[in-house]
């Protein structure tokens, strides 16, 4: 069973609503570890400190923040669960939105909330309600050190709790936008004509990390002696743009009907 690393209520209105909230995600991918060259040994982390000259590990550590030059404040683990805010122990939500008019640049991280035994009636009735409404909570709620904006939305028989940045940690892009060209009807048809071929529906389960399958054959083949060539990239070249949609076109045609094949087969 997994467990709950945050706990507290869903302030909706008047109603409260204890709420269990647990991580949605992680990240799957091949551990590696930091090795001496020498030896190939795993060295013990220390710091040094050169005002009295030793080293010390982790244990010896404390928080400090830097109030001015060279002078701090420390905070102990009890200090950072007095910090005056209702946010500590409640998702806050201040209001409801269509969720398409959330850019998906402003979602961070993803996390499923499970209603305590007291609240489950309410929030059942919540979760229903986004789902007639068909619009998400935006609240606010402190985890980890900093408080996090957020939206409440419907998932099966659960709510999902989507952290989002803020605003003021969006990055200019204007600098990036490339320059204006004219398109012409011809193209921008070929175009469509290439997205309408391509289309399906998004199945998650389909899609898997190759990257990871690929570095592991590479690990087989350093222990076995072997090598592999790096892959080349790939080269950008000047070529008619019509006759690069028309050629991309008919490869994805001819790529759909042997999918479509394949499924008639297996069924």
């Amino acid at each position: 069973m997994p467990r709950p690393f945050w706990k507290g209520a869903i302030s909706f209105g008047m109603v409260v609503i204890p709420v269990k909230m647990y991580t949605a995600t992680e990240t799957q991918g091949l551990t590696f570890r930091v090795l001496h060259k020498k030896c190939l040994t795993r060295p013990n982390q220390v710091w040094y400190c050169p005002v009295d000259n030793e080293y010390f590990d982790s244990k010896e550590t404390v928080r400090g923040y830097e109030y001015a030059k060279e002078q701090y404040v420390v905070l102990e683990d009890s200090d950072f669960q007095k910090v005056p805010i209702r946010t500590t122990h409640a998702i806050d939500i201040v209001g409801f939105v269509e969720a398409g008019e959330i850019d998906p640049i402003y979602y961070r991280g993803s996390h499923y909330l499970e209603p305590e035994e007291l609240g489950v009636k309410p929030f059942v009735l919540l979760r229903e309600a986004l789902v007639k409404t068909q619009r998400v909570g935006i609240a606010k709620v402190a985890f980890q050190r900093r408080e996090h904006l957020c939206c409440l939305r419907p998932s099966d028989d659960i709510l999902m709790l989507n952290t989002l940045h803020y605003h003021a940690e969006m990055l200019p892009r204007s600098e990036i936008a490339p320059p204006k060209r004219e398109i012409a009807p011809e193209e921008l048809d070929m175009a469509l004509s290439l997205v309408n071929v391509m289309a399906k529906s998004f199945k998650p389960e389909e899609y898997k990390d190759e990257y990871r399958a690929a570095l592991q054959q590479v690990i087989e083949a350093k222990l076995a002696g072997q090598e592999i060539a790096a892959p080349e990239a790939p080269k950008a070249e000047i070529v008619d743009l019509m006759s690069a949609l028309r050629a991309s076109v008919e490869a994805a045609r001819k790529e759909s009907e042997a999918r479509g094949k394949a499924r008639e087969h297996a069924a």
